[in-house]
């Protein structure tokens, strides 16, 4: 006999729940956004915004940078066409559509959080939060997030906490697949806005990209004036 599978109210999620992880590796992980309540599209994050997922086996939380997004068909064979209406109309005349589409976004694993055991006590931690007693690391975890996993918008405080150190810039710079220069510009933009702007951070970043680009001013240039403090 066929169980039902449960079904979760949208009500219930943590407002920075916006994702599940539906294919991982070692590096980066492809999320499916979450259906909103509305007739509407899922809300699709900005490019170098800060996203988390948390692996279970390892107790660790995963850190990432957004690098590609796209809103596809869910029929990989059929593709959407042009009809020539608003979102109004959209949701007037062709409410289908918004459950015939999934947006999906790629993410760049910049470092994670190892649990210190004697911090964690008996209780099992929140997904959506930052515990106390994490050690970040700024390098590739153990394993990536497992699949079907929760995918959170990082909050303010855990990027500040995570940007205190700069060597995930090297890690930015180094993926193959996105392009890098803008991105980093965008992570660097993302967390000057999140640190209310500070100027000292923003010089130190800028040092440290200096220091990874020292041999190619051209491309450093690039990267600094997309930052437009």
């Amino acid at each position: 006999m066929r169980l039902p599978l449960p079904q979760f109210s949208p009500s219930d999620r943590h407002p920075n729940h916006i994702a599940e992880v539906i294919e991982t590796a070692t590096t980066e992980f492809l999320s499916q956004c979450l259906e909103p309540e509305d007739l509407n599209f899922p809300p699709m994050p900005p490019f170098g915004s800060w996203v988390k997922a948390f692996d279970e086996e390892s107790n660790n939380t995963i850190y990432g940078v957004v690098y590609h997004a796209c809103t596809v068909p869910i029929d990989s064979v059929h593709r959407a066409r042009a009809l020539g209406m608003s979102l109004e109309q959209l949701r007037e005349q062709q409410p289908q559509i918004f459950a015939m589409l999934k947006t999906e976004f790629r993410t760049a694993i910049v470092g994670f959080t190892q649990i210190d055991p004697l911090a964690q006590g008996n209780g099992r931690r929140s997904d959506a939060q930052m515990p106390s007693g994490d050690r970040l690391r700024q390098h590739l975890p153990p394993r990536p997030p497992q699949i079907h996993q929760a995918v959170y918008q990082c909050e303010a405080e855990e990027i500040i906490a995570f940007t205190e150190q700069l060597d995930f810039l090297r890690i930015l710079l180094q993926i193959p697949t996105a392009p890098v220069d803008s991105l980093a510009a965008a992570a660097i933009r993302e967390a000057y806005r999140i640190r209310q702007f500070d100027r000292d951070w923003l010089v130190r970043a800028g040092r440290h990209l200096g220091i990874l680009l020292k041999d190619d001013y051209d491309r450093l240039r690039s990267i600094l004036n997309q930052i437009h403090p």
